[in-house]
C-alpha cells in the first residue's frame, strides 16, 4: 500500500478524521439526510441507498493505493458528519490531492471544514514528504450554490496557517488549489479551471 494510502486518525479540536469503515455505514445515512444531500447539482453526494456501495468503493480505492479516505467525526456527537479523502494519490510523484468531501448540512459552515484541511495539510506535508498537493473542490457561479463558495477566504487562510507551521524542508512542496468553475444556470455547459500554485 502507497505511503500516503495508510490509514491514520488525525485530530483537532473542532474535528476528529478517521480512517473510514464499513461501520460508518448508518451514522453516513443519517448525515446524507440532513438537507438531503443527493439532490445538490453542483457536486456529487451519495444516496442514502448507494452509501454502502460508495463506502465500498472508496476502500476498494485505498487497496490499490490511489485513495485514503476518512469518516469526518464530530467531537461533539461522536458520530460520523461526512467524508473526505487523500485522493488520486500518486506515490511516484509524491503527489497527492484532497477532495471528495462532504458534510451533513447542520455542520456545515462550521470550523470543523476549515480544521479538516488544515490537518490534512499538515499531515501530507510533515508526514508523508508530499511534493504536491492539490484541493479539487467545485466553485459555482450560480446563486443557488453561493454557500459552497463562502470556503474560499478559508482556504487561503488555511493554506497560510500551515505554511507556518509545516517542517522546514529543502525543498518546499507546492500546495495547489485546483477550483472547477461551473458555469451560470443559462450559461454555456463548458467548464473552465483555473489553478494557483503557492510554495509553502
Amino acid at each position: 500500500m502507497s505511503r500516503f494510502a495508510a490509514p491514520v486518525t488525525l485530530s483537532g479540536q473542532h474535528v476528529t478524521l478517521v480512517p473510514l469503515a464499513t461501520t460508518h455505514h448508518d451514522a453516513l445515512v443519517q448525515a446524507v439526510h440532513d438537507g438531503d444531500l443527493w439532490n445538490h447539482w453542483y457536486t456529487h453526494i451519495p444516496r442514502p441507498e448507494a452509501m454502502a456501495a460508495e463506502i465500498q468503493r472508496r476502500l476498494e480505492l485505498q487497496a490499490t493505493g490511489s485513495m485514503c479516505p476518512f469518516a469526518v467525526i464530530s467531537p461533539v456527537t461522536q458520530q460520523a458528519v461526512g467524508m473526505t479523502t487523500y485522493m488520486n494519490i500518486d506515490a511516484t510523484n509524491r503527489r497527492v490531492e484532497i477532495g471528495s468531501t462532504w458534510y451533513r448540512q447542520s455542520v456545515q459552515r462550521t470550523p470543523m471544514n476549515t480544521e479538516a484541511k488544515h490537518l490534512l495539510l499538515a499531515h501530507a506535508l510533515n508526514n508523508s514528504t508530499a511534493s504536491q498537493l492539490s484541493f479539487v473542490p467545485i466553485f459555482s457561479t450560480r446563486p443557488v450554490a453561493a454557500q459552497s463558495n463562502a470556503w474560499v477566504p478559508s482556504l487561503t487562510a488555511c493554506c497560510a496557517a500551515t505554511r507556518s507551521t509545516s517542517t522546514p524542508r529543502p525543498r518546499a512542496p507546492c500546495v495547489t488549489p485546483v477550483f472547477t468553475a461551473l458555469p451560470p444556470a443559462n450559461g454555456p455547459m463548458s467548464k473552465r479551471i483555473w489553478t494557483t500554485s503557492s510554495h509553502v
